[in-house]
């Protein structure tokens, strides 16, 4: 018998008909004798339905009311979801964060997990029930409900795996697993039976979006092993472990991740004396834009060029900021552009393996692409490009690493 905490998202219990799926699908994991959790969302749209609500009463709504506010919506799919188990012979229970006690710090709409009371589940699965619990969502030491913000629910599944010591934290979405990249981008990208927590946070971190990167932190902080399903389709999934010992024939490149979402910034002629760097990101950062990939040239005359990349919904803010840093240095020009993406390689194969980021750039040159940034990390490869490049690059990587699936094999 085999304890398991399973996670469903708000496309899987989106509709009655769907709960009923779900119910039916726990059914048999109880039937053959493992012990469940269930955690879900809200029922799909349900979250930003309650937020347009709270934003037709205020703008910018007190974060302590919209907690209590969205927190509704997994309220109602934990009780369908204990009424549909227990309507096809399935003793359930159905509890919010507060009931459990998922203690959380007090800052709404971002709450962190703090520590888990595992001792009620645990009485509710001892008396042979399933233990349905609302993802997204905790309480703090005043009794405040809060919410954990992106990604919330997923935390929710891989922490309360890690408090009941889980032998597996199965996450169900609308996909079967992780794959070597999109495959609608690169139709023969393969299923990966397995790939390590620390290639599954690089994948998330630039641009996968099958799992979110806290939930990625925390099951690899606590050693949970993780498995991405499908949730209405059979199959053996994708598992995230530590272990990256196991196969001989590890490969040197487990993912290709790209992200459409870059902006890149450039400030030429500004001179060059220590702490120029600081001088131009300081008052980026103090606008709350995250930096990504930097690169500096210092040129002949005593100046330096330094371009950065950031998100691009961040790109007209920091422009302006960075116009005003250029006229206090006295720069030459600010220059940007919208119209470039990230493509990476991650593997933990890299670390055995020379010539990886050779082999890469030789498969952008064979396509004339060229690479106008380099970033590298002791698993990853990362490049930007002209936008307009970004699907032939990826199928060009894909098929330089041999990641392409076998004839009959992948989708």
């Amino acid at each position: 018998m085999a304890l398991i905490v399973q996670k469903f998202g708000g496309t899987s219990v989106g509709s009655v008909e769907r709960i009923e799926q779900v119910a039916a699908k726990v059914k048999k994991f109880r039937d053959s004798g493992d012990d469940i959790v269930v955690v879900v969302s809200a029922m799909s749209g349900e979250t930003n339905r309650l937020i347009d609500l709270a934003k037709q009463i205020s703008e910018q709504p007190v974060a302590r009311e919209l907690d209590v506010m969205v927190s509704t919506g997994e309220q109602v799919t934990i009780a369908l979801l204990a009424m549909a188990l227990t309507k096809i012979g399935v003793p359930a229970v159905s509890f919010t964060g507060s009931q459990v006690r998922i203690l959380t710090d007090s800052a709404h709409t971002k709450a962190r997990i703090l520590q888990i009371d595992s001792q009620r589940i645990n009485k509710e699965l001892k008396a042979g029930r399933v233990v349905v619990v609302a993802g997204f969502q905790g309480v703090d030491e005043d009794g405040n409900i809060t919410t954990l913000g992106r990604g919330g629910s997923d935390t929710t599944g891989v922490a309360l795996a890690a408090a009941l010591k889980a032998d597996e934290c199965q996450i169900y979405t609308d996909v079967d697993g992780v794959y070597t990249t999109d495959p609608r981008v690169v139709a023969k990208a393969q299923r990966l039976d397995k790939i390590t927590f620390e290639e599954m946070l690089e994948m998330a971190s630039l641009g996968s979006k099958v799992l979110q990167i806290r939930a990625v932190e925390f099951a690899g902080k606590y050693s949970v092993p993780l498995r991405v399903l499908h949730s209405f389709q059979e199959g053996p999934g994708t598992l995230i472990t530590l272990d990256e010992e196991e196969s001989m024939e590890q490969p040197i490149i487990s993912g290709i991740a790209f992200n459409r979402d870059e902006a890149k910034l450039t400030i030429r002629g500004v001179p060059d004396t220590p702490g120029v760097a600081f001088k131009i990101l300081g008052p980026i950062s103090a606008a709350n834009v995250e930096v990504d990939m930097i690169v500096q040239n210092v040129a002949h005359d005593n100046t330096t060029d330094f371009t950065f990349t950031v998100h691009r919904n961040d790109y007209h803010n920091a422009l302006q900021v960075l116009e005003g840093i250029a006229r206090d240095m006295g720069a030459r020009e600010v220059i940007g552009d919208v119209d470039i993406a990230k493509v990476s390689i991650v593997g933990v194969g890299m670390r055995s393996h020379a010539g990886v980021a050779s082999r890469m750039f030789e498969a952008l040159a064979k396509e004339n692409i060229n690479i106008q940034m380099i970033s590298t990390s002791e698993i990853k490869v990362s490049v930007v490009i002209e936008e307009k490049y970004l699907e032939l690059a990826v199928r060009a990587l894909h098929t330089a690493f041999e990641l392409d699936a076998p004839a009959g094999k992948g989708e």
